[in-house]
């Protein structure tokens, strides 16, 4: 009876086996036939799924017979659903029509390059930002592109992070969310630390290297980032991402949509929580974040309202690793206080239209609002009184000069103002205007208290030693136009002025009055030709930017010495090409500068080190970036970059201890190498995929010797490094999810030693000879072999 009993058993669990059946279809584009790779197709009774290959058809397989219910949607055209029944008794092709409703792509595309503008760029989409997203920071999400350097001071890749594109740092390069400007007015910095989890509500970016197209906020002076959030998706859907790694490093995020409510209302939410408690000594990082949209949509209009946020702790690891402390315990931290943290939060709000106007006009407009405060707290030991304009402490009768301290220094500020543009489209397709511009206003109030002393003198908790306020009115408008003169060829023409007004007044931190007001008028031209041949398109073109100082330079210097403003002249030309199995990109470009400001060693009264311009510098290079599918389960990508980055003729100032009497001494320097400027960068990325659900990725990065200053000192140096990840990947479509993904990135496989970053001083001391020339460098060292593991529910 057992016996019979299995057997049964066996025979009705291979029946019900044989009974399972495989749906297979098509989908096209209504009108033109076309095949549409990507289309969605979910089966709703069965909770299962697939995608559509280049060839529009998709294998949702091991249906049991019976009726279901089958949506197929994808991006920009409108949703189907159809009833069927398994087994399938005919051919199943389904047309998706091109949506009436207004798509989100308007809104930023007056500031980004498109196929047939003349400058160098590339297209990050929601998928490729994905592979990476385990929680760190987007400048180690952007590491394997083109002449991208990154870079963690915690050496995790979450907390304090940054990116260089062809050697040029974060304040150069224009960061924009939506066309909203994101870089502070000030320091024309991001800090990518008040963003947690941003990349999770991104769904495209696009980086665009030398000045590119005019865009709104800080100038473009050597690479622009150009974000745009989740765009409207019409079917409801949640998702919650895990992740956990070396370091204790972890990251908790849930989101979740509406989809199309009544053809029309969209809200999307995130929540998410990332903690690290880093590669070096104490440097944990404790994020949180939120992101909410909320939109209408119709035929002819979107409106859209953002708000999201992000707070920060991050234990403070800025000091770095001297390279005594290198050798010996690469994760030492200077700071020992407990509480040497730094805290800030902002918030950030977008009001957003884009919309239709007849037939040939598009337009967009949005206001915006950003509220940051917060602060750094220190330990200071043995700080004179004098250095918080504070009389000597007398106890009884010994007079004390300096004590122990703990401060705050604090930023608490408020950016707000719109950008918009009106698009011109001409009925034979041959003239692309855009107007457009912005007006933005900073008020930020930098202040510091004293909330400890160990003799505290006449100082009460909180006292502000310094206190000074800034206002910033930065103004734009553009013009641009791209003209078809005939068949594949194209002209391109960029205008854009700029204006700044900057104001600051009070006490600075080192007991300097800074009262003081600069303007400035800029005037940046664009030109450029572009060239359809086939599956290829040649570009060329020239552009200038100009870019004022930053905070530190009219601060630190004598009013009467302010730097002047740097200007860049650039030239991109180059080709891009796309096969059925592959493509490249390959590009020249020169980036002439003049007046760029450098650090010099010269210092101001108080002793502070200022930057100065050099007349003369440049940057020459060729890039080169490509993918080739070799086959189905094979595909080979990289991209490497060669440069040249020279300052002609520049002084230096080295502090002389020698003599009784501190000077500088002054040494003259021709033809060196722009600080953080490698001549090399290069990457290579394998995919290996045995089966659709399974993926295994070798990424390499290479990064060649970089000078921690200009004088191409071998001594004042970073050494090349090599460094391998290895990433697993794996999807599965069970009952009741969309998807589960499972992914697993372990970072620096081969446990390479590397310093990105790091910075030097040098000094001259008594000696035997008479003097010594001491330099000491300083580094941030990252993280050895490590991991990060995630797991995506997808419903």
């Amino acid at each position: 009876m057992k016996k019979f009993v299995v057997a049964l058993a066996l025979s009705l669990s291979s029946f019900g086996v044989f009974a399972q059946e495989d749906f297979r279809g098509k989908v096209i584009e209504a009108g033109s036939g076309n095949a549409l790779q990507g289309a969605s197709v979910w089966v709703q009774e069965a909770s299962k799924g697939g995608v559509t290959d280049e060839s529009g058809e998709f294998l949702i397989r091991n249906l049991s017979p019976g009726d279901y219910s089958v949506r197929i949607s994808f991006v920009g055209y409108g949703t189907i659903r159809r009833d069927i029944s398994i087994p399938m008794t005919e051919e199943f092709v389904i047309e998706l029509a091109f949506t009436d409703l207004m798509t989100e792509e308007f809104i930023v595309s007056a500031t980004r390059a498109s196929d047939l503008t003349p400058t160098t760029f590339q297209t990050l989409d929601k998928e490729e930002i994905a592979k990476r997203n385990l929680g760190q920071d987007i400048p180690i999400l952007l590491n394997f592109t083109p002449s991208v350097v990154s870079h963690s001071d915690a050496g995790a890749g979450i907390g304090y992070t940054g990116l260089r594109i062809r050697g040029t740092d974060q304040t150069r390069i224009n960061v924009t969310v939506n066309g909203i400007p994101l870089n502070d007015a000030e320091s024309h910095g991001v800090f990518w630390v008040n963003m947690p989890d941003f990349a999770s509500s991104v769904d495209n970016l696009q980086i665009q290297r030398g000045v590119g197209t005019s865009t709104n906020g800080a100038a473009t002076f050597g690479a622009s980032l150009n974000f745009q959030t989740d765009t409207r998706q019409d079917e409801p859907y949640a998702q919650i991402d895990n992740s956990v790694g070396s370091f204790n490093s972890r990251r908790h995020s849930v989101k979740a949509g509406s989809g199309l409510l009544n053809d029309r209302f969209t809200v999307d939410a995130r929540l998410s929580r990332i903690y690290s408690d880093g590669y070096v000594d104490r440097a944990f990082s404790d994020l949180r974040s939120w992101f909410v949209s909320a939109g209408f949509h119709s035929e002819n209009h979107v409106l859209k309202f953002n708000a999201f946020s992000g707070r920060e702790q991050t234990y403070q690891s800025w000091y770095g690793l001297s390279e005594a402390q290198l050798e010996t315990d690469r994760t030492a931290n200077f700071y020992t206080y407990d509480n040497e943290t730094d805290n800030y939060g902002q918030d950030h709000y977008q009001l957003i239209y884009a919309g239709k106007i007849g037939s040939n006009w598009k337009t967009n407009f949005a206001l915006h609002y950003t509220d940051g405060a917060g602060y750094f707290e220190q330990f200071r030991e043995d700080d004179a009184f004098s250095d918080y304009g504070l009389p000597d402490a007398i106890v009884g009768e010994e007079v004390i000069s300096s004590t122990d301290i703990i401060r705050r220094r604090w930023l608490d500020n408020d950016f707000y103002g719109f950008v918009g543009s009106v698009n011109y489209i001409s009925d034979d397709g041959k003239w692309d205007v855009i107007l457009g511009g912005g007006a933005n206003r900073y008020d930020g109030d930098h202040f510091g208290e004293i909330i400890w002393a160990r003799v505290a003198g006449d100082t009460d908790i909180r006292d502000r030693y310094y206190d000074n306020n800034a206002v910033k009115d930065d103004r734009n408008i553009y013009a641009k136009a791209n003209l078809q003169v005939s068949s594949g060829l194209y002209l391109f023409g960029d205008l854009q002025f700029r204006g700044i007004d900057y104001t600051f007044f009070g006490v600075n931190d080192d007991q300097r009055v800074v009262d003081g007001q600069q303007s400035y008028s800029f005037f940046n031209p664009k030109v450029g030709i572009t060239f359809e041949q086939g599956n290829r398109t040649w570009y060329a073109s020239y552009a200038v930017a100009n870019r004022e100082p930053t905070r530190g330079d009219f601060i630190d210097n004598p009013l009467d010495e302010v730097p002047r403003p740097e200007k860049l002249n650039n030239v991109e030309a180059g080709v891009r090409v796309k096969g059925n199995r592959f493509q490249y990109n390959a590009n020249f470009y020169l980036m002439d500068y003049r007046d760029q400001l450098i650090l010099t060693g010269q210092i101001n009264d108080v002793g502070a080190y200022i930057r100065e311009n050099v007349e003369e510098s440049y940057r020459v290079g060729i890039e080169l970036d490509g993918a080739y599918k070799v086959s189905d389960k094979w595909t080979l990508g990289g991209n490497i970059a060669f440069s040249q980055n020279r300052i002609p003729e520049f002084t230096e100032y080295i502090d002389d201890y020698s003599t009784e009497i501190f000077q500088q001494e002054s040494i003259q320097h021709t033809d060196t190498d722009i600080a953080f400027s490698p001549s090399l960068v290069g990457s290579a990325i394998i995919e290996f995929k045995p089966v659709e659900q399974l993926s295994f990725n070798l990424l390499s990065k290479y990064v060649g010797q970089q000078y921690l200053d200009n004088t191409s000192n071998e001594d004042r140096a970073l050494d090349a490094f090599f460094t391998t990840d290895l990433q697993l990947s794996y999807s599965i479509k069970p009952r009741f999810f969309e998807s589960i993904d499972l992914n697993l990135m372990v970072n620096n496989i081969f446990n390479e030693l590397y310093e990105p970053n790091g910075y030097t001083f040098s000094y001259f001391i008594p000696g035997d000879s008479g003097r010594d020339l001491i330099t000491e460098n300083f580094y941030y060292p990252q993280a050895g072999t490590n991991f990060l593991l995630g797991l995506s529910l997808k419903f």
